[in-house]
């Protein structure tokens, strides 16, 4: 498959492959307490962690031609948040790994919903065969609403343990099911 641009427009966004210039939002977003109160082992303390967090994103888009993208509103050049697809794994089968995180100023006005959308779409359209997949946390219930607005389920009884606890498992459907996941502990 040939690497993808790294742009996909919407609406009110762009969704573009990072570039070093966007560190300092990787930072700033990474440290902000609400940003990351339902992660917070995503958190960053400073900016040797946000080149290494960009260097990890880079090499994704550098393997597999594709990654986590920066979030701009269409008519702003400045970093709203990050939103995309990784390849990962749940509990052995691989997936891609629906990643959103805007900064709070930019909460509540659909932003994650669109790009999240964005996203699922492009990646159900270029690797149709791989699950996509939003590991939440259970109190993080606006987290749960941009899954679902994006056309992810819940995977039943399925809780997988994250870096900061149990979490819920939301997933793309195949034929009206949600992509299930035999070897994951179950609640």
């Amino acid at each position: 498959m040939a690497p993808d641009t790294g742009r996909i427009l919407t609406e009110r966004l762009v969704l573009r492959r990072p570039v070093i210039g966007d560190i300092p939002a990787l930072l700033d977003l990474h440290r902000d307490p609400l940003a990351c109160a339902h992660n917070p082992s995503d958190a960053l303390a400073d900016r040797d962690a946000a080149i290494s967090r960009y260097i990890e994103w880079d090499r994704c888009w550098r393997v597999f031609g594709h990654g986590y993208r920066a979030v701009r509103l269409l008519h702003d050049p400045a970093v709203i948040g990050f939103c995309g697809l990784k390849p990962s794994r749940v509990a052995g089968t691989p997936v891609l790994n629906l990643f959103y995180r805007l900064f709070p100023a930019h909460w509540g006005h659909g932003l994650a919903s669109e790009a999240a959308v964005a996203s699922v779409e492009w990646g159900a359209e270029r690797m149709p065969r791989l699950p996509i997949v939003a590991r939440i946390r259970p109190a993080n219930a606006a987290s749960r609403r941009v899954a679902l607005r994006a056309g992810l389920v819940r995977v039943p009884d399925a809780v997988p343990e994250g870096p900061d606890g149990p979490e819920e498992l939301y997933a793309s459907t195949h034929g009206g099911r949600p992509a299930t996941f035999p070897h994951l502990p179950t609640g």
